[in-house]
């Protein structure tokens, strides 16, 4: 039985379905979470993320860190019930009317109280220690954010061998790209970064997205960025960044854009480009 499976009895499903004991004892967990004082600041965006926010706060509530940390939200104006589910869910959340990943983010970041900042992805499920796990390494010496890995929720397109033999491709790609340009590497559902750092360098909104590798180029300058390559860390999410193509098809256009100008990974750029999507203007 995966960690994740309670969570997708409500995945997917609009908020009129979610029973009302999901919805209060996530409340209550919340609440207890929050903290005056944090070290980190977990900051969830949702833009019309309806049928997939309350689970994402579920798992959420369920965390175990022993650290002080405080949960708020952004809704990047939402026209579904997203900013109801956040209002019942206790945590702060603030509207943010211009639309983009890289607006939400930004708009997190100048409320965030934390030393430290997590992007959240609504769509997206955080298994119980992925932060007490980031956070360990955000505070050694030298280091300026963190990325992980991430799994896709199997279904009956996607067989769970299917998802292993991609996630393995993939990660081994990441992981050879990320010696000479780890900024390539970097995806916004598994990033966290040193608030004080990234309020210094401005986030991209001209962008679909890509918003959090430029983020991460930028904070190079401060120190290194670290790769979490635990399966405790390992965040799972849906297909959503995946369009119309299948996951092969993402990963050899993926693939394709880095291979092309490899003479990037492995000398010194200042250019980023967005290695899963080829970024959008918007």
């Amino acid at each position: 039985m995966a960690w994740y499976d309670k969570y997708m009895t409500i995945y997917g499903k609009p908020f009129s379905e979610v029973p009302a004991s999901v919805v209060n004892e996530t409340r209550e967990r919340l609440a207890q979470l929050q903290s005056d004082e944090p070290l980190a600041s977990i900051v969830v965006i949702a833009y019309n993320e309806e049928k997939h926010l309350q689970a994402c706060l579920w798992a959420l509530s369920e965390i175990k860190c022993r650290y002080p940390v405080e949960i708020i939200g952004v809704d990047n104006d939402s026209k579904d019930r997203t900013a109801e589910i956040y209002e019942k869910s206790g945590i702060p959340f603030y509207t943010e009317y211009q639309h983009s990943c890289g607006y939400a983010r930004r708009c997190g970041l100048e409320h965030a109280k934390g030393r430290f900042y997590f992007d959240v992805d609504s769509d997206t499920l955080y298994p119980p220690l992925y932060y007490e796990v980031m956070i360990e390494q955000l505070l050694k010496e030298g280091v300026a954010c963190v990325s992980a890995t991430w799994s896709y929720f199997p279904d009956q397109e996607h067989s769970k061998l299917a998802l292993r033999l991609f996630e393995m491709a993939r990660d081994l790609f990441l992981w050879i790209q990320h010696f000479k340009r780890p900024e390539l590497s970097v995806r916004g559902l598994v990033f966290a970064y040193n608030a004080d750092y990234g309020r210094k360098e401005p986030y991209r909104v001209d962008i679909i997205r890509g918003e959090d590798g430029s983020m991460a180029l930028a904070l190079k300058k401060y120190g290194r960025i670290v790769f979490v390559r635990d399966r405790r860390c390992k965040a799972v999410t849906g297909y959503g960044t995946i369009g119309n193509h299948s996951l092969w098809q993402s990963f050899v256009e993926h693939a394709r854009i880095q291979l092309k100008g490899i003479g990037r990974i492995f000398h010194k750029t200042d250019h980023y480009e967005d290695s899963e999507d080829n970024l959008v203007k918007r």
